[in-house]
């Protein structure tokens, strides 16, 4: 029987991470992946495949755009779906092998198959070919990560009525996409399929899109995305999905209890995610797992089975790939009697449309709230110059500060490159800075990130100087 001081199932970015930095710290290290190719979901059905067709799709919108910039295209411009799918997978599997690559030279060792507890040092890996291997492992840390989820009565068939994992994979641009779910993947790849041709129907149950984010990028968000085209039906609860033939039939009701009926050629459920412990068989450690289906943890993600962690999508927080690396990293850094945090409250949110949407800390919302004294300021893109040069005009940067010391306390923006920019905020406050320090770091002209310095000058006794 083969012995590790570190065994972890599953290899998405908090799993690979974590097994890479247990690596560089000496322990001898495996890591069980019952798909064949790593990365999990981000690199495989999520993160990395719906970048690449936001990208493509991109591409091909500032066609449109072309003529403004003295360009002229002569001739049709057509979308080649299977191109841009083929593409899609190409840079998934290149970013696989690129996980790959980093197990070989850490010296990692990778098992295919089917992870599931023995016991609370045991772990059996049944294999695609029928056999089964258990190894030995000092330390154990679950990061299976986490599946999408749907509504009780609608019955996913993959073909019609799909989750995000068949809509990066579509054979033909649908007539009219009917997205359950205004949250940030459903936005994004409706934003894809917009831009390729499709009609775009979001029905939202909350009364705004991306609802966990600040009200002020959600308004700004939906105003720029009707402009594109897209539909949205807020405050509405779905009823029901049914598939008709080729085509699709969904019904919900508004506030005033009124039912509405929208029929389309697809229809994408994206009401989120949930953890996935699937074949787990985390009973037999005897690790605690709530009625939500989290791995329950403390705050060194320690389940209640001491020398059992669990990292990622799979316990509380949010569900990002790099929330995950960092615990993956923190959990490696434990076992090795280091002492390391995450402040969570500085983890970065985004959303990859275009405009972008990023933000950190503390929405108004939360503010107001929690009754904390605050100011406000903002600066509009529309009043920088490299803004007005590259055409991209929408959107904004918000920075909340307290209203005593001036410390950062959120930053809220949409816009180009908004993705990047948030780097430059959650540096700025994992440094406690404050409004007025960031108002006085020179930023290049003319770049974009001169839209938070004018935000924070804004802060800082209304202080912006362009607007």
């Amino acid at each position: 029987m083969s012995s590790f001081d570190v065994v972890i199932i599953g290899s998405g970015p908090g799993g690979y991470v974590s097994a890479i930095r247990c690596a560089q710290l000496g322990f001898k290290t495996a890591i069980i992946e019952k798909y064949s190719t790593l990365g999990g979901t981000c690199l495989n059905v999520g993160c990395i495949p719906s970048k690449a067709l936001l990208a493509s799709s991109h591409h091909y919108s500032e066609i449109s755009h072309f003529a403004e910039h003295g360009i002229e295209v002569s001739g049709e411009v057509k979308v080649n779906l299977e191109k841009m799918i083929a593409r899609k997978q190409a840079v998934v599997d290149q970013t696989s092998g690129g996980v790959k690559f980093l197990m070989d030279k850490n010296k990692i060792t990778v098992l295919e198959g089917l992870g599931s507890f023995v016991d609370a040092t045991h772990v059996a890996v049944a294999k695609a070919d029928g056999t089964s291997e258990t190894i030995e492992a000092k330390n154990i840390i679950i990061a299976t990560g986490s599946k999408p989820s749907s509504l009780p009565f609608i019955k996913l068939d993959k073909e019609r009525i799909i989750t995000s994992t068949e809509a990066l994979k579509l054979k033909e641009v649908p007539k009219h996409l009917v997205i359950i779910g205004g949250g940030v993947i459903g936005i994004e790849l409706g934003q894809v399929y917009l831009r390729l041709g499709a009609q775009v129907s979001v029905v939202e149950y909350l009364d705004r899109i991306i609802p966990g984010m600040d009200a002020s990028l959600s308004k700004e968000l939906t105003k720029v995305l009707k402009k594109q085209g897209m539909k949205f039906y807020v405050s509405h609860k779905v009823k029901s999905v049914e598939r008709n033939g080729e085509g699709v039939v969904v019904q919900a009701e508004n506030a005033k209890g009124e039912t509405i009926t929208l029929e389309g050629d697809y229809s994408l459920v994206s009401v989120g995610r949930r953890p996935y412990t699937e074949g787990l068989n985390a009973d037999k450690a005897g690790v605690k797992i709530s009625d939500r289906g989290m791995v329950e943890v403390n705050d060194h993600l320690q389940t209640n089975v001491p020398n059992i962690y669990a990292i990622g999508d799979v316990v509380r927080g949010a569900m990002l790939a790099h929330k995950a690396e960092e615990e993956g990293t923190m959990v490696a850094e434990i076992l090795a009697g280091q002492k390391p945090h995450i402040d969570y409250n500085l983890i970065p949110g985004v959303v990859y449309t275009w405009p972008e949407v990023a933000a950190v800390g503390q929405t108004e919302e939360q503010l107001k709230a929690a009754g904390v004294d605050y100011k406000s300021g903002s600066f509009p893109f529309k009043a920088l110059g490299r803004a007005r040069a590259g055409g991209d005009l929408d959107g904004f940067v918000k920075i909340l500060a307290d209203a005593k010391t001036d410390e950062v306390l959120g930053v809220h923006m949409i816009g180009a490159r908004c993705a990047d920019l948030i780097a430059e905020a959650v540096t700025a406050m994992e440094f406690k800075a404050s409004a007025e320090d960031i108002s006085r770091m020179s930023h290049a002209h003319p770049t974009f990130a001169e839209a938070i310095k004018e935000a924070a000058l804004a802060a800082t006794d209304n202080r912006a100087l362009h607007v």
